[in-house]
């Protein structure tokens, strides 16, 4: 657990579970989409349960990410974003926001496709002394019977009619090159153009900027792309009980969302330009929030009702416009998404870790990945290699590895465990009322998911 609201968080969210569960033991059955948790007083306190009332303002899970889509899109529309120039060291991630049309042919000259001999007419051939290597002033001409050794990427000798490999040629004893297998005309000649024309539009506006993108930008003639800026990121993480080194000690714990969530911002596409810690005071939130400039604010904890769960207060406080308040998901039904300005939004994350981690994939990811322009990820559904559990009413997000075109369900999953995700490939969508053994789940991706790590908490 790592912010404020942590204490109140992590027992609602138990207490949520529990209670459900119960429900469905007493009232067995097909389960409904009613309420997702129980009313809670303000200091923490278990409120009677009204099945039918409860959960009136929780916002379904799917149409949650939909809200934050269209809200970035709001946004967009409000005040348009000028395109960036950026330098292609730091363009990886970015949306390009104009065509990318070629600045020169592509070879911008005849060159060789392999390390050999450039050979003018019919051999044997007569080899000139001097080489011809890449990087170098445009040689002599051929005359026909003659060659000369060429590197890989040189520019090729003017009335050149193929280049032999070096493994497909020899030399006599009097120095002359002869063929070991058939030459054809233009062999290993990449032609001037053979790419692309100077003018040619290589890639079109909303392309993201891949490492192959960056690299073809770069032979193609640019030092900077015109892309859509980073959408600014200012992270509050709040909480009296946390802290940034040694170990828990006295009532208070490491924090593990400050390290965390900046990192994955990052990978969401976001500039993150500041993290601050604020711990639980109403006037430091209040201050911080209303100080800020960024696109979005991103804060930790405090999104419950207990004493110094201080979000809600502040966002009335100042005239924010709730879009989601609460979400029927687990971990991580706190969550909450409001709009401060026209162009600048505040996503609360629930204190504890795991939770925080599904605010980030609700709210924050689909949010980012709008104001970014980035394309949206292509659903894919794998099968479940074991049963999961369920909520009775809420959706459910759970660490899975992928295994042999399948979903390995971890174990610590809890809303304050990171250990499952840490390990973790994806996260699978689980529906309410859980999941089959060999049932297809949609997954969302984590951004280091390639990455493989290979370990397994089964």
């Amino acid at each position: 657990m790592t912010s404020p609201g942590t204490r109140a968080d992590a027992e609602a969210e138990d207490r949520d579970v529990e209670e459900a569960l119960a429900l469905v033991k007493e009232n067995p059955g097909p389960a409904h989409r009613g309420p997702a948790h129980p009313g809670r007083g303000g200091h923490g306190t278990p409120a009677p349960h009204h099945p039918a009332d409860a959960h009136h303002r929780a916002t379904p899970w799917p149409e949650a990410r939909a809200t934050a889509e269209r809200a970035a899109r709001a946004a967009a529309r409000a005040v348009r974003r000028t395109p960036v120039a950026v330098p292609l060291d730091a363009a990886l991630g970015l949306t390009l926001a104009a065509p990318l049309a070629a600045l020169t042919d592509l070879p911008s000259f005849d060159t060789s496709a392999m390390d050999g001999w450039a050979l003018a007419g019919p051999g044997p051939w007569e080899v000139r002394d001097e080489g011809v290597l890449a990087g170098h002033a445009e040689p002599a001409p051929l005359t026909d019977g003659e060659a000369v050794r060429i590197a890989t990427g040189a520019r090729i000798p003017a009335d050149t009619t193929a280049v032999l490999r070096t493994e497909h040629g020899r030399t006599d004893e009097r120095g002359r090159l002869h063929p070991t297998r058939e030459v054809g005309h233009g062999q290993d000649i990449r032609p001037r153009g053979q790419e692309c024309r100077s003018g040619d539009q290589l890639l079109p506006v909303g392309t993201l900027a891949t490492p192959a993108v960056l690299g073809l930008a770069s032979a193609a003639g640019y030092d900077t792309l015109t892309a859509v800026p980073r959408p600014r990121v200012d992270v509050l993480v709040l909480g009296d009980e946390l802290l940034t080194e040694g170990l828990p000690h006295d009532g208070l714990i490491r924090d593990a969302l400050g390290p965390m969530l900046p990192p994955w911002l990052r990978a969401l596409g976001a500039e993150v330009r500041a993290v601050r810690r604020i711990g639980d005071d109403a006037k430091a939130l209040h201050r911080a929030v209303t100080a800020s400039d960024a696109d979005l604010i991103v804060t930790t904890g405090g999104t419950a009702a207990g004493p110094v769960d201080h979000v809600h207060p502040t966002l009335r406080r100042i005239g924010a416009e709730l879009l989601v308040d609460g979400v029927e998901v687990r971990p991580g039904h706190p969550m909450l998404l409001a709009r401060l300005k026209d162009d600048q939004h505040l996503v609360g994350l629930p204190g504890n870790p795991l939770a925080a981690v599904s605010g980030l994939l609700t709210l924050a990811e689909p949010l980012l990945r709008t104001l970014a322009a980035r394309p949206a990820p292509e659903p894919y559904t794998l099968p479940l290699r074991d049963a999961v559990h369920g909520h009775p009413y809420d959706t459910r997000l759970v660490p899975v590895v992928l295994r042999d075109e399948g979903a390995v369900p971890l174990r610590y999953n809890g809303p304050a465990m990171l250990r499952g995700v840490a390990a973790a490939d994806a996260l699978a969508v689980v529906p309410p009322g859980g999941a089959r053994s060999g049932q297809e789940a949609e997954l969302l991706d984590l951004p280091w998911a390639a990455g493989g790590i290979g370990v397994c908490f089964t």
